[in-house]
């Protein structure tokens, strides 16, 4: 198969959302063409995923397609975007016409499930690799950067956490039980906040979505901001699934564990007070911003020093 074949049969039905919104030139053309309305501005991101460093080697397509959509979306989350389109590099080491149908399969759902439709991409050969880039748009001036917190600020955090990092422990268990299957749906499938993103405009002063871990990417709102925070063990949100697989352990993987996509957002005081309680009763907060630089957990410096940055892009997995 050709790659203008594999490209017609596998990756154009999910361009059918083009001519709506505000993409209105798709695939088939040199470029794709999006027309950002007056008011609005364009919010971009480009994720990068590697087989063996990203995602397991033999990893199910379909899986693949879906969590390769929906931890690019995420980033549109916690800017308080709203999604629009988004393009593909596939860098396949064969032509799978069976993995081809599945991987779209599962980046097709995912793309129905956000709201993006596909504007364009490129195929070619090589090891596995995917590049992702999504667009979204905002009006003018209101997207949600990391560097907004102010001291005296609340810590919020959507959803539960540590779930899809305590997956990697059961991804070759031959008969999961009931929790390992739900924190494992949690890694396969997991749901950007983009439903939240119209309320985080609102209220929200600064806010990062959780891909590497709550201490690494609340560390990253407060170097961009300047501050420090204080946050309890206690209130941390952790599912019964998680505790009862985990135990004591439970909260080091709500704290270090990658892959969650859930948004850890600040709150001016008054904005949480005004905030309505559909959007509260989304989230948990877990602590507080103050001046002095820092990062406290139950008043013990976590040492933002020994805290990882992110993702260790040179330790593979396997």
């Amino acid at each position: 198969m050709g790659e203008f074949e594999l490209i017609r049969r596998y990756f154009l039905p999910l361009a059918g959302r083009q001519e709506s919104g505000s993409l209105i030139l798709g695939p088939g053309d040199d470029c794709a063409i999006q027309r950002i309305p007056a008011g609005r501005d364009l919010v971009f991101s480009v994720d990068a995923l590697v087989e063996g460093v990203h995602f397991p080697r033999n990893y199910r397509p379909d899986y693949l397609g879906w969590r390769a959509l929906a931890a690019a979306a995420s980033d549109l989350a916690a800017m308080g975007a709203d999604p629009e389109c988004f393009t593909l590099a596939l860098t396949l080491p064969a032509v799978d016409e069976q993995w081809l149908e599945d991987f779209s399969m599962g980046l097709r759902k995912a793309s129905e499930a956000f709201g993006l439709a596909l504007a364009g991409g490129d195929t070619t050969s090589g090891p596995l690799t995917l590049s992702l880039q999504v667009h979204g748009t905002v009006e003018q001036g209101a997207g949600i950067r990391r560097s907004g917190a102010r001291p005296g600020d609340l810590i919020a955090v959507s959803g539960t956490l540590g779930d899809a990092g305590a997956a990697l422990d059961y991804l070759s268990e031959p008969a999961p039980s009931a929790d390992m299957l739900a924190v494992l749906e949690r890694y396969h499938h997991p749901w950007p906040r983009l439903d939240l993103a119209g309320a985080i405009r609102q209220y929200a002063t600064a806010a990062v979505d959780i891909s590497d871990g709550l201490l690494a990417d609340l560390g990253h709102i407060l170097s961009a901001s300047g501050v420090g925070a204080q946050i309890e063990s206690a209130r941390m949100p952790l599912s019964p699934a998680l505790v009862r697989l985990k135990g004591e352990k439970a909260l080091d993987c709500a704290l270090r564990s990658g892959d969650d996509y859930e948004l850890c957002l600040c709150f001016s005081r008054e904005n949480w007070e005004r905030a309505p309680e559909s959007l509260k009763r989304q989230l948990t907060v877990i602590g507080f911003v103050e001046a002095e630089p820092g990062l406290y957990l139950d008043g013990v410096d976590c040492g933002l020093e020994a805290v990882p940055a992110g993702f260790d892009h040179f330790r593979s997995e396997s």
